[in-house]
């Protein structure tokens, strides 16, 4: 069963693009990510998906039910942390979570409430205003957890933690997750989407370029190649069909392979080498790639 689908979902703002003919689809249990740097396209896909913004045409389904028509009831469901969080600042943490509280059905929503800011060492009596910009984010953490939602939509979630919070949010994630939540991870930190997620979306200028289970993009792609010696025949490895990415610095020589293993090794085997490394790339060295 699919927890989100969109299909061919479009925003515009005026003339400016929002987001082009965006499909896809985060399957029950899964946790996935959805990468693109600042300005792709990543927070007015949430926000359209989440009815938060009306779309100009597409559609967008989460548990099956369109986001606009039932928009109010699939939100009882969902658990939302944006990329920037806003509060009354004269309320205090335990005040504004109480409140919050109120709009779900879940009973055990304050219980889960204080558990939830106790690992996160969140001091739930102080005022709004009082708070850093990461204990805000805090807030907004325990906020979007309190109900045990079906569903969880990160937008950015780590920014302003520090390194041992951010283990502890993701610590409570993957446990949301076992206890069977679907999560939606949007970011542009690489190595977070890499060790946590499924599968993966990459987004450019609005539009989805890639969708793949992060192990297939890795081991099906390419293979990162590293060539050490002393006289390396650049030229034959660079008129290589499937050869990209080169960079060629004094004694060694690096690129992107795609193509027949046993070519490159038949190449590799007709020059005097002093070491050899093909490896799989890195999420991060392959989104660059899809962006170059």
């Amino acid at each position: 069963m699919n927890v989100i689908e969109l299909n061919q979902l479009t925003k515009y703002y005026g003339k400016s693009r929002g987001i082009e003919q965006v499909t896809l689809d985060v399957k029950e249990g899964e946790i996935f990510g959805f990468i693109g740097p600042n300005g792709a396209g990543k927070s007015t896909t949430i926000r359209t998906m989440l009815g938060l913004l009306y779309p100009d045409s597409g559609t967008a389904k989460i548990f099956g039910k369109d986001c606009f028509m039932s928009g109010p009831e699939i939100r009882q469901e969902i658990g939302y942390l944006p990329s920037e969080v806003f509060y009354y600042d004269k309320m205090k943490v335990i005040d504004l979570l109480n409140y919050t509280a109120g709009f779900f059905k879940n009973k055990n929503s304050k219980v889960k409430m204080r558990e939830l800011a106790e690992i996160m060492e969140l001091d739930l009596k102080k005022r709004i205003e009082d708070l850093s910009y990461g204990n805000k984010k805090k807030v907004g953490i325990v906020q979007g957890l309190m109900h045990s939602p079906k569903l969880i939509v990160l937008d950015e979630p780590t920014s302003g933690l520090d390194p041992l919070m951010q283990q502890k949010f993701f610590d409570i994630i993957k446990k949301e997750n076992q206890n069977g939540a679907s999560v939606f991870f949007s970011s542009h930190i690489l190595a977070e989407v890499q060790s946590l997620c499924n599968r993966v979306a990459i987004i450019k200028d609005g539009q989805i370029i890639k969708v793949d289970d992060i192990k297939s993009m890795r081991e099906d792609n390419y293979k990162k190649v590293t060539l050490k010696g002393n006289q390396i025949p650049s030229d034959q490895f660079i008129n290589l069909q499937g050869v990209t990415n080169i960079h060629h610095v004094d004694r060694e020589l690096k690129f992107f392979y795609k193509g027949d293993i046993n070519q490159l090794t038949h190449l590799v085997s007709q020059n005097s080498l002093k070491d050899v490394l093909i490896e799989e790339p890195t999420l991060e060295e392959i989104f660059m790639h899809y962006y170059r």
